[in-house]
């Protein structure tokens, strides 16, 4: 069983650092790739990045200089920071299990957490 789950705060205001939690219950997390993606309203899915099996990470370009994800393996626990937000970063964020021996899918997914950025 691989049980995904985000938190974090629901509302922060713009130029605030945004921080989620991805708890992952079952495997460890280095048996598999870590990405958090996001569905913007009217713009649909965005992939953010990764975390690999190593700890190595892949960050989207677009986001390359606000993002950062990082991972606790003695906790199960991938972290994602988003620095300097605006309301354009309104989203459901999701973690995801990426299995690259599996052509990249994006299998196991958590329930979504939905953030607001005001301005």
């Amino acid at each position: 069983q691989v049980q995904l789950r985000e938190s974090g705060p629901g509302l922060l205001k713009a130029s605030h650092t945004l921080s989620l939690t991805c708890t992952v219950t079952g495997p460890a997390i280095t048996t598999a790739y870590w990405a958090w993606i996001r569905h913007l309203p009217g713009k649909g899915m965005e992939w953010m990045g990764l975390v690999t099996y190593e700890g190595g990470t892949i960050v989207s370009p677009p986001l390359k200089s606000r993002a950062t994800i990082s991972r606790d393996t003695a906790k199960n626990q991938v972290f994602l920071q988003l620095n300097n937000v605006t309301p354009e970063d309104t989203a459901v964020y999701y973690c995801t299990r990426q299995r690259p021996s599996r052509g990249n899918q994006n299998d196991v997914w958590g329930q979504g957490t939905q953030v607001i950025v005001s301005s």
